[in-house]
């Protein structure tokens, strides 16, 4: 187990070094507005970007306002992302959640992880990815699939808990870099580390913490 002081610094050498590997890391969902960014986030869980894209390009044109998913049709809506998979729950938490921002927040997306959490199907790691692409604040880490194996591969975090990897890699990066760093991640498990990587040609091979 590595020190506090030992994480801090191997963190630092990982970013230089993902910067320089991916120096264009970003978000892939694409959206017009912060209702769309939500609903777009939603639909990503155990989906990729693309399959999520794909169908949002209809699915934006068939619900252009925050109104029409309120007064959606849920088997038709359930239709409508089926291909993302688990759509009967993604379907019940979007038009739900279309209900509480007009309800409760007047139609806007709220600007505070606090407010956030209480749209339906909304956690911090959403609620993170909405606040800084939606208005370029950060309070916290998005810890997806790909962050969460990127932390435990090289020794960042001892938990498998999405909440304490947070806490974890908040205490060892900057807060300027938080942001970026959930992309970083991400990119890096998807071009160069998958879940069922054995790390024989990662670039960052000689940083893992435990080889498996």
């Amino acid at each position: 187990m590595m020190t506090l002081e030992e994480r801090k610094k191997k963190v630092n050498i990982l970013l230089k070094k993902l910067k320089t590997l991916i120096p264009k890391a970003k978000m892939m969902l694409a959206y017009s507005n912060n209702w769309e960014l939500v609903v777009a986030v939603a639909l990503s869980a155990q989906c990729t970007d693309k399959q999520v894209n794909k169908v949002t390009q209809k699915l934006f044109q068939k619900y252009p306002t925050l109104h029409d998913y309120v007064d959606a049709d849920i088997i038709e809506f359930e239709q409508d992302i089926y291909s993302t998979g688990f759509y009967k729950n993604k379907a019940k938490n979007v038009l739900a959640g279309a209900k509480v921002v007009r309800e409760l927040f007047g139609g806007n997306i709220p600007k505070t992880i606090e407010e956030l959490i209480l749209i339906p199907g909304v956690g911090r790691k959403t609620a993170n990815v909405v606040l800084g692409n939606a208005y370029g604040i950060t309070e916290g880490i998005a810890v997806d699939t790909h962050v969460k194996r990127f932390a435990k591969n090289f020794g960042l975090t001892d938990s498998s808990n999405p909440d304490l990897i947070e806490r974890d890699l908040m205490e060892i990066l900057p807060q300027k870099e938080w942001f970026s760093f959930t992309y970083y991640a991400i990119e890096y498990g998807r071009q160069f580390c998958s879940a069922r990587c054995r790390h024989e040609n990662c670039p960052l091979r000689e940083y893992v913490f435990t080889l498996k």
